[in-house]
């Protein structure tokens, strides 16, 4: 990825309302775009196929923990055993902050654990967090803080 490219992010998550925050809090950040949004896990992974046929690869996805069918740990290790897509860094996100999902979520190859914030404010600020993050020599300074 160079410095002029946007990062790129995929959003799975079947909350409309939780997906719409994302959407509107990814568009207030600069040079990120939202190449699309799924609603469950098997239309996530139809989307990063489909990704991969037309613009290439995301730089990030955002992925539910709790989606119908499949949930995200599922989802997760379906990516992470998939040699196309092992090393696009994968966030879940949940409304849980139980440490057993966090470890869960971290022994399964996420790069980080975000439990959604309840104001928009809380959210802009972790999401600018994993942007940085995740923009091209950051991931050293960054990486601590997000384990």
């Amino acid at each position: 990825m160079t410095a002029s490219r946007p990062l790129r992010i995929v959003v799975i998550d079947d909350n409309e309302d939780d997906v719409l925050l994302l959407r509107e809090a990814l568009e207030e950040l600069s040079g990120v775009v939202l190449m699309a949004a799924a609603a469950d896990g098997e239309a996530g992974l139809d989307c990063l196929e489909d990704c991969l046929r037309q613009e290439g690869l995301p730089d990030l996805v955002l992925l539910d923990l709790n989606l119908p069918g499949r949930n995200g740990i599922e989802i997760l290790q379906v990516l992470k055993a998939d040699r196309r897509l092992r090393d696009v860094p994968v966030v879940l996100l949940s409304t849980s902050n139980l440490e057993s999902d966090v470890n869960r979520a971290l022994a399964y190859g996420a790069e980080s654990y975000l439990s959604k914030p309840a104001r928009f404010d809380v959210l802009q600020d972790e999401l600018q967090r994993l942007v940085s993050r995740f923009r091209p020599g950051a991931a050293e300074e960054a990486g601590s803080a997000w384990g």
